[in-house]
Parts: structure tokens; sequence; C-alpha cells
């Protein structure tokens, strides 16, 4: 079983739950994919740092970062696999809100103007957390080369960021992790 494989059993395994539930959209579901379960556990963490250390050790890239919660894991076992493969790329986590005290950051990490960055999250939905992620490291003068995430609902978010100009990937889309739940519905 590849890198690959394995994540996506692990997510079918313990992030997937096949019940009604609410997500942060407001939109009603009646499943819900818990990446946090998988990207904050050892296996996980190494294996979703792996797969995008893989896919973008050949991209000239500054940093790698995204919106808290769902990147904040990424981003730190990101950080430590780039630094093992000899390739060491800093992240950065963007607060939800400005902090309002010391220096009210809303980007922490060494995150420099005009980087060239990657934008992580966990779960894409309708696409909104990741273009707040863009904008902010926008404003603060860098450049926007790829936007990925675990997994893709196929809910809208990939529609969204295209007609900002840019292209959500991901390495697994929510028919990837459904599979074999559709097959015993």
């Amino acid at each position: 079983m590849n890198k690959r494989e394995r994540l996506l059993k692990l997510i079918r395994e313990r992030a997937l739950s096949m019940a009604p539930i609410t997500l942060r959209s407001g939109r009603k579901s009646n499943y819900y994919i818990d990446c946090r379960l998988i990207t904050l556990s050892p296996e996980g963490a190494t294996l979703t740092a792996e797969i995008l250390f893989d896919a973008l050790k050949e991209k000239e890239i500054d940093a790698l970062g995204g919106l808290s919660i769902g990147a904040d894991p990424i981003c730190g076992a990101f950080s430590v696999i780039s630094y093992q493969k000899g390739k060491p790329i800093p992240t950065f986590i963007i607060r939800k809100k400005q902090k309002e005290h010391g220096k009210q950051k809303l980007i922490e990490g060494p995150l420099k103007n005009g980087a060239k960055v990657v934008i992580v999250d966990d779960v894409a939905t309708t696409g909104d957390s990741l273009l707040k992620a863009i904008d902010v490291v926008e404003d603060y003068g860098c450049k926007v080369l790829e936007v990925i995430v675990l997994v893709d609902r196929l809910e809208g978010a990939r529609e969204k960021l295209t007609k900002r100009g840019y292209e959500l990937k991901s390495i697994f889309t929510r028919e990837d992790v459904l599979k074999n739940e559709q097959k015993s519905s």
C-alpha cells in the first residue's frame, strides 16, 4: 500500500462519520470528514506532509501556510518533513482574527513580503476559508502559487477559486472518501 492509499484508508476509518450534521457553512450534510483526526495523528500528519512535499518539491516556493485551525497541523508536519528531506520550507499560520495585544499579528511564522506561497487546508467545502487565507497573504504582499487541500467536498470551492483565478488541487475528493460508503448504502 502506497502513502496515498494508506492516507485514504486512515481518512475512511478514522475521519469519516456517516450521520446528519450542520457544516460551518450552515449547509446540512449526511456525512462529515474530520481531517483533524488525521492531521493531528503521527501517521496521518506524516503521510499528509510527505504527499504534499512530494507534490511540491520541484516547485520554487518560499513558504506554505493557511488559515487556523485546519492548516495548523499540516503546516507543522510539512515544516518538519521538508527539513528532513533536505529542502526546508518555512510555514505560517493565519489567525482567524487579528491579535489585539502584542504585535497584533494576523500571520504567525517567518513569512516575508513578496514570498511565493502555497495555501493549504484540511477540507474545502465552499472555499470561503481558502479565499480568506489568499486575501490575507496577498494583502501582505505575497504571491499565491498553489492552493491544496486534503479533501475537496466538491460543494463549490473549486468553482469559487477558479472565478478568482486559482486552481484548487486536492489530495482526495469526496468521491474518493465515500466510494465504499456509497456502495454499501
